[in-house]
C-alpha cells in the first residue's frame, strides 16, 4: 500500500479531507502533499487542508470543511447545526463555526467564527463535530421562528437526533 493509499483511506472516512496534520502523524510530508497536489491527485482547500480531487460530494461537506479549516477542537454551531440537520428551515447565510482558540489564518467568507463557551457541550453529526442538536435548539430560542422551532424539535425526535425525554423538556423549556 502506498502513502496516498493511506491518505485516500482517511479521506474517505472524513468528507474527502484530510489536514496536513494528519497526512504527517501517516508519515506523509508536505512536500508529498504538495506532489499530490501537481498531479491532481488532491485539491488545496486552504490551510493545511485538503479535498480528494476524485469524490462524490455529499451535503454536509461544507460543514466537514469548515471545522477543518477553523482547526483542531472547532465545531459547528448554532443554526448551522440546525441546517445540518434539515431542522426548523433554516438557511444561514454563513456555515458558524465555534473554536476555543484564536483563529488567525484567513478563511473563507462563508465561515463565522465564534468563541466556543467554557461550558459547552461538543457532539458528532454524522461524523462532524459539531454542538448537541438539543443544545442548538436551545441557542436558537429568540433567533428562529417560535413554530419553526416546535416543528424542529419534533422532526429531531424522530429522525432520532434528541430522545423523547430530551423532546419533552425542549418543548417546556422552549415554551413551545
Amino acid at each position: 500500500m502506498t502513502k496516498f493509499d493511506d491518505i485516500y483511506d482517511a479521506a474517505m472516512d472524513n468528507y474527502g479531507l484530510i489536514t496536513a496534520s494528519e497526512a504527517r502523524d501517516m508519515g506523509v510530508g508536505d512536500e508529498e502533499l504538495a506532489r499530490y497536489s501537481k498531479r491532481g491527485w488532491i485539491e488545496r482547500r486552504g490551510h493545511g487542508v485538503y479535498r480528494l480531487a476524485r469524490y462524490v460530494p455529499h451535503r454536509l461537506d461544507p460543514y466537514a470543511e469548515a471545522v477543518a479549516l477553523v482547526g483542531p477542537g472547532s465545531a459547528v454551531w448554532g443554526e448551522s447545526v440546525l441546517a445540518m440537520g434539515e431542522l426548523a428551515s433554516v438557511n444561514p447565510g454563513k456555515v458558524t463555526v465555534a473554536t476555543p482558540r484564536r483563529v488567525r489564518r484567513m478563511l473563507p467568507e462563508w465561515i463565522e467564527v465564534i468563541r466556543l463557551p467554557k461550558d459547552a457541550r461538543i457532539g458528532w453529526f454524522e461524523g462532524v463535530p459539531s454542538q448537541p442538536v438539543a443544545d442548538a435548539l436551545r441557542a436558537c430560542k429568540g433567533t428562529v421562528m417560535r413554530e419553526r422551532l416546535a416543528q424542529a424539535v419534533s422532526d429531531a425526535k424522530g429522525a432520532g437526533l434528541v430522545g423523547a425525554s430530551e423532546a419533552k423538556k425542549l418543548v417546556e423549556e422552549l415554551n413551545l
